[in-house]
């Protein structure tokens, strides 16, 4: 069985993406690619033709500041004052609003020279940007291998000549039969390249693959212009992983397309507050849509989560500090994304003081989105949102669904996610996520037992008959479970979480 070569495995790439339409384009140095990025800013902007003083001055305004510096950039447009004064005209760099209305190219085997001379195996430009960058490496090698070569390629030469490599979004790292991407991102540790999959969670992992979905062109420029978030935090391009993908094309979709509720069931610790951002800044920007919530249930995680969304796009949320501070942000048309609590906005639709000011909203277009659905949404309060905002359409965000067989209420009267909510756009659960090693694995232990007569075990617990709900909320059984944790939580592995299954 021979072993597909670097060589091969790039020129099949090359040979695909051709297949898809990407033009083929030979760049060898840093001339070349000033050369061909002149030109096809030129035809993206409508055939413009730039002379040789107005291009450099569009690359002085390029060649500055750090990678996600550079990022905001890209989005923007650039006012050009012409030769000779009298005109300016705005240049695009990328076409956000319609992704797939851009120039996509591929070429390979660039060669710069900055502290050392790197040559770079396939490279995706978008408008004569290059904004993705591939590296293979031979069947059986280590993905790691590649991982540290473009950490070597951004010390050593993307700063090289005109600095267009600092403009690359993402990496592609492959030997073939493993594939995995990541955002430009310098302080990014390997355990942060992701793995492309389907809607159902399953790997495509292959190269061939892998390109036939991840590289079509809309889909590509659509992971950068859409999934592909700035953290003014920490100053750095994070990318969404498919499942996160998945579920904000789903709310997006349903939102175009319907007015029904859904949910989406992605486990604890898989990034839901990325995700249910991204869904409210791309809702926010629907013209049908007057306002998005995301409504969580929590004072502290109003706080936190107004933090986070204003990490992921500056000043996008004003923290909602008291019910009055909410009101005003509800009446206020400008005000399209708000974080708050469910107990406040209660406060607001129920408090006759807030009547005059909220009453507008019942007949508009507003988007909820809540966050951990299982624990705030089965009371009077969500009663009372859906009477109030007659156009409301419900999205609720949990990792612990509730069904028939663990709903809570008197016997017809139960209500479960799917009642309230309606249909699952995505699931991503444990199992999914301890694959992808998302979340740590467990390590399960099973201690003590429960029995009716005497034992010499401490830990097991005697009881006279099954009735499950009493025996599990017992004061007994949670005291010995409390103090098993206490005595020996030191002395178990931090490398891993384990879970114990108590009797």
């Amino acid at each position: 069985m021979t072993t597909q070569s670097e060589y091969e495995l790039e020129n099949a790439l090359i040979a695909q993406l051709v297949g898809m339409e990407y033009e083929q384009v030979r760049i060898e140095n840093d001339s070349d690619m000033r050369s061909n990025f002149k030109r096809q800013l030129e035809i993206h902007n409508k055939n413009i033709s730039l002379t040789a003083s107005e291009f450099e001055r569009v690359l002085n305004h390029l060649n500055t500041g750090t990678v996600f510096e550079r990022a905001k950039l890209l989005r923007d447009k650039f006012v050009l004052k012409r030769d000779g004064g009298n005109e300016t005209v705005w240049l695009s760099f990328l076409n956000c609003e319609d992704w797939c209305m851009n120039e996509f190219q591929v070429t390979h085997q660039i060669t710069m020279e900055g502290k050392r001379k790197n040559r770079y195996d396939v490279t995706l430009l978008i408008n004569g940007l290059p904004l993705v960058q591939i590296e293979l490496k031979k069947r059986g090698c280590e993905l790691k291998v590649a991982f540290h070569q473009i950490n070597r390629y951004q010390r050593d030469s993307y700063d090289a000549g005109a600095g267009l490599f600092q403009y690359v979004q993402l990496f592609v790292i492959s030997n073939g039969v493993n594939t995995k991407f990541f955002a430009n991102n310098h302080k990014q540790s390997f355990e942060q390249t992701f793995v492309w999959t389907d809607t159902e969670n399953n790997r495509l992992s292959d190269l061939h693959e892998f390109t036939a979905e991840f590289f079509k062109q809309c889909h590509i420029a659509k992971m950068i212009t859409h999934y592909t978030v700035l953290n003014e935090t920490a100053k750095a391009l994070m990318v969404l992983r498919p499942y996160q993908f998945y579920a904000v094309e789903g709310i997006v979709n349903q939102v175009k397309t319907s007015t029904h509720n859904a949910y989406i069931w992605h486990t604890t610790g898989s990034g839901k507050t990325l995700t249910s951002f991204k869904a409210s800044q791309i809702i926010t920007r629907l013209p049908k849509v007057h306002k998005v919530l995301f409504v969580v249930d929590r004072k502290d995680l109003d706080y936190q989560t107004s933090q986070e969304f204003n990490a992921f796009s500056k000043g996008c949320v004003d923290n909602t500090t008291d019910t009055n501070k909410l009101v005003a942000q509800l009446a206020d048309d400008s005000c399209k994304l708000i974080v708050t609590t469910i107990q406040k906005l209660n406060n607001a639709i129920n408090n006759g003081r807030y009547a005059e000011q909220v009453a507008l909203l019942q007949d508009k277009k507003v988007v909820f989105i809540f966050d951990e659905c299982h624990r705030s949404q089965f009371g009077e309060t969500h009663k009372n949102i859906k009477r109030f905002f007659k156009q409301a359409q419900m999205f609720g965000f949990t990792g612990t669904p509730i069904f028939a067989d663990n709903a809570t209420g008197s016997e017809g009267n139960q209500q479960t996610t799917k009642s309230l909510f309606g249909e699952c756009l995505h699931k991503y659960v444990i199992v999914d996520a301890i694959r992808d090693e998302n979340v740590l694995r467990f390590s399960v232990e099973y201690v003590g037992k429960y029995q009716q007569k005497d034992s010499a075990n401490e830990l097991d617990i005697e009881v006279e008959a099954i009735d499950t709900k009493e025996l599990l909320e017992s004061e007994q059984r949670l005291e010995k479970i409390t103090d098993y944790i206490l005595e020996h939580h030191r002395q178990k592995p931090k490398l891993r979480i384990s879970q114990r299954c108590f009797a």
